[in-house]
Order: C-alpha cells, then sequence, then structure tokens
C-alpha cells in the first residue's frame, strides 16, 4: 500500500512521458538531423537487384520461380486483374510526406533545398517506372487522409504524369551537385545533377522525344563521366583458357579481348564500386546489408538458385569478335543433337565471340578460376538438377567472384544508371532526330571499343534504319540484366515479334509464352479498382 501511495504521488509529467523507442511526429522535424536520417530512409525505395526481374519479364531473360516476383507470369503472357505489376503508392507517400514536412526544421537553407531536390527526383523515378507498366494512373502531390473522397483519386493522363516528372527532374537538376566530396551528408551515392539528367534522357526517350532527349544526353556526357576499363588481370583471371574458344591471331588480340572481358566484368563488382562510370547506384552497406545477386544468378552446385537465367534470344545476339558482326546460329535441333552427342561440336557455336558474351553468360565448359578456391570452376548444365536453370545457360555478369571464393555475402552495389547507358542513349536519339553523323557512331563506338569489340562498319549502317538495328543490338547486350530491356521492347513495338516461347539447349521447351497487345500495359490490379469505388478504369483488354 505504502509503495501504491508513493507511485500515486509521482509527477504527471513523469507519467506523461514521450515513449523511448518510437519517435512522435510533435518532436521530430525539428533538426538538421531529422532531415537528413528522413532522406536517407527514402533512399531505401531506390531499386536494388530486383531491376533483374524486369529482363526476366522480356525476351532475354527467364525467371523461373513465380513466387519470387511477376515478371514469370508476365513473360507467360497469361496475365489478369488479379495481378499487382507494381501498383503502389508508398514510395510516393513518403516523398510527399518528407515534401509536406521538411520546411519545419531549422537547417541551413542551401541544405534543405537539396535534399527536396533528391526526394523529388526519387519520387519523380517512382511515378516514371509506374506510367511504364500502366500508363494512366493517379498523380498524388500530397499527403492524403482515408476520407472517402481523398481516396477515390482518378487516373491522370500518362502525358500530364511525363510532364511532371520532366519539371521535377529539371528543378531536381538545377539544384543538385555533380559530385559529392564525402562525409555526412556528402556521401557518395547520393542523387547528383547528371543522375536527374539521366533519367531524364530515359523519360524523353522512352516518349520518342529524341531531339530532347539528344540535347539531354549531351549535358550528361558533358559531366566528366568515363567508361570503366582495367589494364591487368589477376592470377586467377588469368588462368581462364580463353583459347579454346577464341583464335587469337597474335598476342595483341588475346589482351585486347581479355582486358574487354575484365573491364566489363568488373565494372560490377564491388571492388570497383563508385568507378567514373557510374551515375547513381544503390548503395549496400558491407557485411550489414547484402544483395542477393550471386545466389540468384548462381548455379546449384556452387550455392545458387538459378532464378534469373539468360535465354536462347540473348545468347545469340553476341556478335562476332573478329568481324564485329551477327554470328550464325545454328538449328535448334542442331544445337540439340551436339549437346547430347558432342560437346566439343556444340561449344564451336560459341567461339570467337563479343568479350561481354563469356563476362555475361555461362554456357557448358565455360571457365571462371576467381569463382572458387581451387580456381578450376567450369559451367556444367544438369538439366533437372536442384536450383539449376531451365534454359541450359547461367548469367555470370553481376555475379562478384571475389564473394563466392571467400565464402562472404554479395555487397556491391547495384548500378542504377552508368556512362554506357548515356551513349547508346545519345546514339539512338540524335540517328532518330537527324540520321547517322560522325558522334552517333562514336558514341556507340566508344562502348564497343571498352569491351574489345570493333568499332561498326560505316558502310554497312550507312542508314538511319540499319544504325537502329545496330544500336538496339547494342543496347540489348551491353545493358542485359539491368533493367532497360522491358521499356525498350514496348517502345520500340517489337514485343510481339521476340516474346515467343522459350527452349533449352536441348530444344525442349523451357516456358511457354503468348503474346496480345494487351500486355503493352498491365492491368491495374482488382484490388485497387475494389477500394476505390469504381473510380479507377481497368486497362484495354483485362
Amino acid at each position: 500500500m505504502l509503495a501504491s501511495l508513493s507511485f500515486s504521488s509521482c509527477s504527471e509529467e513523469f507519467l506523461e512521458r514521450t515513449p523511448l523507442n518510437s519517435v512522435s511526429e510533435e518532436t521530430f522535424w525539428k533538426t538538421d538531423n531529422d532531415v537528413y536520417l528522413a532522406v536517407n530512409a527514402i533512399y531505401a525505395t531506390l531499386p536494388g537487384e530486383g531491376i533483374m526481374y524486369d529482363d526476366a519479364a522480356t525476351d532475354i531473360a527467364h525467371g523461373q520461380y513465380g513466387w519470387e516476383s511477376s515478371a514469370t507470369t508476365i513473360s507467360s503472357g497469361v496475365v489478369n486483374s488479379s495481378l499487382n505489376a507494381g501498383w503502389e503508392y508508398e514510395d510516393q507517400r513518403k516523398a510527399n510526406y518528407f515534401l509536406e514536412n521538411v520546411d519545419k526544421a531549422e537547417m541551413n537553407q542551401e541544405l534543405k533545398e537539396r535534399y527536396k531536390a533528391e526526394v523529388r527526383f526519387i519520387r519523380a523515378f517512382s511515378y516514371f517506372k509506374m506510367t511504364n507498366l500502366f500508363g494512366d494512373i493517379p498523380l498524388v502531390t500530397s499527403v492524403l487522409d482515408f476520407t472517402e473522397e481523398q481516396l477515390n483519386v482518378p487516373r491522370t493522363p500518362k502525358a500530364e504524369v511525363i510532364d511532371f516528372v520532366i519539371r521535377e527532374l529539371d528543378a531536381a537538376a538545377a539544384l543538385l551537385p555533380e559530385s559529392y566530396s564525402g562525409g555526412k551528408t556528402e556521401e557518395r551515392g547520393r542523387i547528383t545533377k547528371g543522375a536527374a539528367l539521366t533519367l531524364k534522357t530515359r523519360v524523353l526517350l522512352s516518349e520518342a522525344r529524341y531531339t530532347e532527349a539528344a540535347a539531354t544526353a549531351k549535358e550528361v556526357i558533358a559531366l566528366g563521366y568515363a567508361l570503366f576499363k582495367v589494364n591487368s588481370e589477376s592470377a586467377l583471371d588469368k588462368k581462364d583458357d580463353y583459347t579454346k574458344f577464341v583464335t587469337f591471331e597474335n598476342a595483341a588480340e588475346e589482351q585486347k579481348f581479355r582486358l574487354g572481358l575484365r573491364s566489363y566484368e568488373g565494372l560490377f563488382h564491388q571492388v570497383n564500386e563508385g568507378n567514373n562510370e557510374v551515375i547513381l547506384d544503390r548503395q549496400f552497406i558491407e557485411q550489414v546489408q547484402a544483395n542477393y545477386l550471386n545466389t540468384y544468378l548462381m548455379e546449384g552446385s556452387i550455392g545458387g538458385w538459378s532464378s534469373i537465367a539468360p535465354t536462347q534470344s540473348l545468347v545469340d545476339s553476341y556478335q562476332s569478335f573478329k568481324t564485329g558482326e551477327i554470328v550464325d546460329v545454328v538449328a535448334p535441333a542442331v544445337r540439340a543433337e551436339r549437346y547430347n552427342k558432342d560437346k566439343t561440336a556444340f561449344v564451336e557455336e560459341f567461339k570467337n565471340r563479343d568479350p561481354r558474351f563469356y563476362a555475361s553468360i555461362l554456357f557448358e565448359t565455360a571457365p571462371w578460376s576467381a569463382l572458387t578456391t581451387a580456381g578450376n570452376y567450369t559451367f556444367k548444365w544438369i538439366d533437372g538438377a536442384s536450383n539449376m536453370s531451365k534454359t541450359g545457360y547461367n548469367f555470370r555478369k553481376m555475379v562478384d567472384p571475389v564473394a563466392n571464393k571467400e565464402q562472404l555475402d554479395n555487397h556491391s552495389n547495384i548500378i542504377i544508371f552508368r556512362y554506357a547507358e548515356i551513349l547508346l542513349s545519345y546514339a539512338e536519339a540524335q540517328n532518330e532526330a537527324s540520321g547517322p553523323d560522325a558522334s552517333v557512331y562514336d558514341a556507340v563506338d566508344q562502348v564497343r571499343a571498352r569491351a574489345g569489340m570493333p568499332a561498326l562498319n560505316r558502310t554497312t549502317y550507312a542508314s538511319k534504319e540499319s544504325l537502329r538495328e545496330a544500336i538496339r543490338q547494342e543496347r540489348k547486350v551491353e545493358l542485359a540484366l539491368e533493367g532497360v530491356r522491358y521499356l525498350d521492347i514496348r517502345r520500340w513495338e517489337i514485343a510481339p515479334t521476340v516474346m515467343g516461347s522459350i527452349y533449352n539447349v536441348k530444344n525442349a521447351l523451357a516456358q511457354e509464352r503468348i503474346w496480345d497487345d494487351k500486355l503493352y500495359l498491365m492491368p491495374v490490379p482488382q484490388k485497387q479498382i475494389d477500394l476505390a469505388y469504381g473510380i479507377l478504369e481497368q486497362n484495354p483488354g483485362y
């Protein structure tokens, strides 16, 4: 009783203290550190390794596990309104909430405006991704309450959303620095002017506004980014014998090939993250926050799941290292017979290919010494084995061999934008706007030269139409698995041609695929239409 009396006499202030395990809206938004933490939390909405699944919904990759993403369903073509392919507003709500509250904080105004620009970029990026999937979408720029009036938001025409995105990116680019010096508030990996202009280039290209896209890409080019290159190999890399696959004329040609391969694959390894080619990447903290690239992409015998695997369409796209032209591929039945009866003959199809082929694709007998401590790994596909791909190939691109060899998690950053994309986007936009010129060829050739490939043949690709196909081919192989192919095959309107069923190296069906033109847009989830009391309208065909 005495204890109870004593407790009841305590002050009301003691009993009404703010909980120490949460932050209230009334006590937040006071200091520059509050704002710093809020911005950093919004960065978590940037895409990570999930961009791979965007490509698994296209002709160049196969996602075999339907529970990992919607890519397996989308690529099959059997899509209905029960699917949610990415209709969500959590990212936009976080950004809207930040922008509505940040001015409460007392802090340096210039830094505050820069933070706003970073958040406006992230919100614009989210809206752009949604327009690619659904076309018209509700454009919401404030925090909604949960009244029926505010929840019933109709779809805004796509053109209006795109105009909003471009205005936001222009405003952000005017406020964002070209680079960061390091340290708190200046960490590398924050959104830069280059990132805003790169996203604007992607948006303009998607809308076929070619003159504007070329001009914006030139602004990025002028900022001083450079393609990543290496000038030497590690001891383990040197163990890989590519003379079995490439007929080298001399030591210089072999060196060109090997450094092209290492430059391209090394771009995505943790040891090289933050290099001068990176315009924006999703940051992963070493030994704290891992990505799952090695698990998703490697095959079962070395701890992977083969979640996403290359298709024959992608494999066939890699040109000749010798001539720079498309190679002749064998008929599926011939390939299957070779695979079943003569692996030496089977491998003949993969000889003298683009160095990016060997840096990206694991095919039967492909070496990768750096992947294991023993340094003697070669790829072997076992049809039907646990966590083995359905196509006969696995991805090597984006797998960090050091992490696997040392039995650590992969902590390499995920590149969202890089300079090679800008060069190819400039080439496409300039060619579409005014036809071939020296700057178009030069942009493409820079990308090819980094990989050790010959320059484009100016005679073969002298017309706008032929050069268009060369640029599209270059985007397909250079940017594979980086989340751009989904939009590319839709904006070029080639999806009906390329989205056929896929077969493995034994010519057995790996995934049946059908195409219907309704698939240019994904369905608005029926659940969302129901929640909106019918205000939201469905896309055609669903």
